[in-house]
């Protein structure tokens, strides 16, 4: 029999971190027949009031613009391979990184972190609530500093950085949140232009690039409505647009799906997955079971603070949602 071809993706190439497809099964018959295949992964269950949204979703993954508007890199290359070969220093380095809050003296809520990630890659980010993934976040962008160890994030060590060259950093990080934390007096197009005011971009450039951005993300036509006028996976989209917009090498995610049904999660994530094909580095802290066994990327576990597992293509694992 000969080897099952590999699946499209989203921009139709194929994806080499992902597992061949299994080869076509004949259809059951007699007393199996209806019965699912137990070893496939269940399709998310699309409601009828969901419809209109994941088909604008699927329409913005399919457009061809998204990878010659965000140049792609070879998709048949390791990331982290090629990073390597090249010499390239990590976009993230933790050395021996532990931060004690005050409040819990006894119990870091970081414990001797070590990591390194490299330029382009995806990189989930699991484990039970309280087990560090939050706070590890916010001490990538300096939201939060350790109290000992070594941070280095696109060149900068974060332990001696000054104050005043913070926002600097932070403009070379984009952030998605569960909350989408949009302004809710701001139509999405002024959410999203709000990213580039902040860093001084000029009213031309903000003209032409927020409603590219947001066509990219299937929001054009949605780009005068107030975040109150938008489903949750619209305004998830609008927070995809607003920390891309800038095209930060960066991307920092925290239970980006967490308040999201499964169907439009699927959409948010293959959103992601298709910004981290262009080579920005994506870091998505999540309880999302399904979605981390199904995308088979690299996954790192928090347990009480401590990094329990680094596995290059791994899954989930035997963490709960609690």
């Amino acid at each position: 029999m000969s080897a099952a071809t590999p699946q499209p993706t989203m921009a139709g190439i194929p994806d080499p971190m992902a597992p061949a497809a299994p080869a076509p099964q004949p259809a059951q018959s007699g007393l199996f027949a209806g019965i699912p295949d137990p070893t496939q992964p269940a399709a998310p269950v699309v409601e009828r009031d969901q419809a209109a949204e994941v088909a604008s979703l699927d329409n913005a993954l399919n457009n061809p613009d998204f990878t010659s508007v965000f140049a792609p890199i070879d998709p048949q290359a390791s990331r982290k391979k090629m990073a390597k070969q090249a010499g390239v220093e990590p976009v993230i380095l933790m050395e021996h990184v532990t931060k004690i809050y005050p409040a819990q003296p006894n119990k870091p809520a970081l414990d001797d972190i070590n990591i390194e990630i490299y330029p382009g890659e995806f990189v989930f980010l699991v484990g039970h609530s309280g087990s560090g993934k939050t706070t590890l976040l916010s001490t990538l962008n300096r939201d939060v500093k350790p109290t000992s160890g070594r941070i280095l994030v696109a060149g900068q060590d974060l332990m001696k950085i000054k104050n005043r060259k913070v926002p600097f950093l932070r403009r070379q990080i984009g952030a998605v949140f569960q909350d989408f934390k949009l302004l809710p007096q701001k139509t999405a197009y002024e959410n999203v232009a709000f990213a580039l005011q902040c860093i001084g971009k000029p009213k031309g450039v903000i003209r032409s690039q927020v409603p590219e951005v947001l066509r990219l993300v299937g929001l054009a036509d949605q780009m005068d409505s107030l975040p109150d006028q938008l489903s949750g996976g619209e305004q998830q989209r609008v927070a995809v647009a607003r920390a891309m917009v800038n095209r930060p090498p960066l991307l920092i995610c925290d239970e980006p799906t967490g308040n999201l049904d499964p169907a439009i999660s699927l959409g948010i994530m293959k959103l992601l997955e298709r910004i981290n094909r262009t080579g920005t580095t994506v870091i998505v802290a999540t309880h999302d079971r399904e979605m981390v066994d199904s995308m088979h990327r690299r996954v790192i576990a928090l347990e009480g603070g401590h990094v329990i597992r680094d596995q290059e293509r791994g899954g989930y694992g035997n963490y709960g949602t609690n």
